[in-house]
């Protein structure tokens, strides 16, 4: 049986949640009414608008009428991790728009994006107030190692799209460093789907001892990326006179910015779950 709850949509969470709507809404309206403009940036861009502005709505309109609590996935960990991720993706969304789309004579563009990085401060906002406090008994994804394994895994998705412009198969050690971005998302992404869909219970060992396992195996791997994939990938693509926008360099360059912010998030996610397993005193 369907129950309303009004207060949900008068908390403060409700009330950001609503706002992102609006103004997602008002983002993805106006650069459709510009005209739509070829490529993929393009369309990463109205694609995490309209999938922020969607997921959003559906998840206002589930807890409106309570049927989250009906569900079988962990409800909070869904909107923590849902929270994070719009926030990667507005703030992409806006940083791509800003940077390939908008001139200063463009009125709708910089409305467009001004009501964008609005809706990042938002969700950004949102994260805040959903994340676990420290003596506070919470999901996995609220704490601040389930919110790294989301940056991470965006991360990650972002390497895969720069990648893939690349000829990275004329050098076994580029593909050893493809094989460590996607081995180590795969980690990331079955950790959100096994804490999202409630199975960490039925996890045949301990899953935080497995978890710091991963997080160690995931910055030794990534050391070694971040020492072989600069070595390589500039010997391919050396920096050339004049460089387009998408040129090789600078997607390489973009790609090992990403690896050493990734190895840092790794670092810290690693530093978190030790401390978390080992210096937390029960209460």
């Amino acid at each position: 049986m369907v129950t309303l709850d009004v207060k949900t949509l008068t908390v403060p969470v409700g009330i950001l949640r609503i706002l992102a709507v609006v103004f997602t809404c008002v983002t993805f309206s106006l650069v459709a009414s510009v005209g739509h403009i070829g490529g993929s940036f393009w369309a990463w861009c109205m694609f995490s608008w309209c999938f922020c502005f969607s997921v959003t709505l559906i998840i206002l309109v589930l807890e409106f009428t309570s049927l989250s609590s009906k569900l079988p996935i962990s409800w909070d960990d869904f909107t923590t991790a849902f929270a994070m991720l719009a926030t990667l993706m507005v703030l992409t969304a806006s940083l791509l728009y800003s940077i390939f789309f908008t001139c200063i004579t463009c009125g709708e563009k910089i409305a467009a994006c001004v009501f964008s990085f609005l809706t990042f401060f938002i969700y950004a906002v949102e994260v805040g107030l959903t994340r676990a406090k420290p003596g506070e008994i919470s999901g996995f994804l609220s704490t601040v190692p389930g919110l790294l394994k989301v940056l991470e895994a965006f991360v990650a998705c972002i390497i895969f799209i720069c990648v893939d412009l690349l000829q990275y198969k004329f050098f076994p050690g580029l593909q050893w460093c493809v094989a460590v971005y996607s081995f180590c998302f795969i980690i990331s992404l079955l950790v959100i789907i096994l804490t999202i869909g409630r199975l960490l219970s039925r996890f045949p060992a301990p899953f935080s001892k497995v978890l710091i396992v991963c997080n160690v195996l995931a910055v030794l791997l990534y050391i070694t990326v971040a020492v072989i994939w600069p070595f390589y990938i500039f010997k391919l693509y050396p920096k050339p006179s004049y460089c387009p926008m998408l040129c090789g360099w600078n997607l390489a360059v973009v790609i090992t910015f990403m690896t050493y912010f990734n190895l840092i998030a790794y670092i810290i996610d690693t530093v978190y779950s030790f401390k978390l397993v080992f210096f937390t005193t029960p209460a």
